[in-house]
């Protein structure tokens, strides 16, 4: 089969598209034919490497798919061939402590895929039966396949983590990414008044869109003290921030007394500055958060399915033009998700 792949870490010239072994499907796998998969920053983190991992080579990344399935192993009971699935990426051991108090996110093995093991931007894809959730008829593969990691995320951060409600605010940094662009609609949904950053007015129209009640350009106005002058120094309830080292002192910053900044991720960086006077004095809470778990990915996901909630798709590109998909999402082209697909699908 066709498989992206990556040879080394390193820049855009490390991916590859070619020929790459037909999986082996386990007794409780199942085969996919894949019909389009989305990137996430996830995938710049594992081509450029990172020090906690340890990958064999060459390496199919890859963590949102859908697509047909294809064949099923002995053990499987929720698939049949024919059913049409999306891809969940978090993989826990069912083992452990964490596992067995009902929530695999914070399984001591957790790890994706994509990321820790083989990925699902090829051809085919061997997926374990409890990383697939139905595909109901009349959804297009393209959003079948950009949806499912960001808008479970994003479920996970508002509704579970910072149990947002209605009536409160939110401030969503970099409402045009992929995360970003999920929280907006969540908490928009959920009732909060939504603020919103973006780097171009295209950006934040987007975001006016898609239930944002305050918009900023964060290239021409600090966003901090653009949230204590609209709030009028208040601040407010819920912050996420997914970007880190460029913003997490200014989201801190426009936290309200009590309030909660919830993240999942750094893109700009692991390892801010932080304020840690103003986090006790204002009895601030920093919280993280992963992928959902079983029952908030079928909750986020059947609002996908009807329509509720709506992937912004930046682009659709064949999978052998997979470097050009990490250089659009490097360079923050756009807003939304890039989509890949196989070349025999295009």
């Amino acid at each position: 089969m066709q498989a992206v792949k990556i040879t080394e870490h390193g820049d855009t010239d490390v991916i590859e598209y070619g020929e790459y072994p037909d999986p082996e499907v386990g007794r409780d796998e199942v085969l996919v034919d894949v019909k389009a998969g989305a990137l996430n920053h996830l995938d710049v983190w594992v081509r450029r490497g990172l020090p906690t991992l340890s990958l064999e080579m060459p390496h199919v990344p890859g963590s949102d798919a859908a697509g047909v399935v294809e064949e099923v192993g002995p053990d499987v009971s929720r698939f049949e061939p024919g059913d049409r699935v999306a891809v969940t990426a978090g993989v826990s051991c069912g083992e452990c402590e964490f596992c067995r108090d009902g929530d695999p996110t914070l399984c001591v093995n957790f790890h994706l895929l994509g990321e820790h093991v083989t990925g699902v931007h090829s051809e085919y894809a061997a997926v374990p039966e409890d990383n697939l959730i139905p595909v109901p008829d009349g959804v297009d593969w393209v959003t079948a396949g950009a949806s499912s990691l960001v808008f479970q995320t994003a479920w996970r951060m508002l509704i579970d983590r910072a149990d947002l409600e209605a009536g409160e605010s939110v401030l969503v940094l970099g409402a045009s990414g992929g995360v970003g662009h999920a929280a907006l609609q969540i908490a928009d949904y959920a009732g909060a008044e939504v603020y919103a950053t973006g780097s171009t007015e295209e950006k934040l129209e987007y975001a006016r869109e898609h239930g944002a009640d305050h918009v900023v350009n964060y290239e021409e106005r600090n966003f901090a003290d653009w949230i204590r002058e609209e709030t009028d120094k208040r601040g407010v309830d819920v912050v996420v921030d997914y970007i880190g080292a460029g913003t997490w002192r200014d989201s801190i910053k426009s936290m309200a007394k009590n309030g909660r900044l919830v993240t999942c991720g750094g893109t700009a960086g692991g390892n801010p500055e932080t304020d840690i006077p103003r986090i006790f004095w204002n009895q601030l809470h920093i919280i993280g958060s992963t992928m959902g778990s079983p029952g908030q990915v079928d909750d986020v996901m059947e609002l996908v399915w009807d329509g509720t909630f709506e992937p912004a798709i930046r682009e659709v590109l064949p999978m052998s033009e997979t470097a050009r998909a990490h250089e659009i999402i490097e360079g923050r082209e756009g807003f939304g998700k890039v989509v890949v697909r196989p070349d025999s699908e295009l």
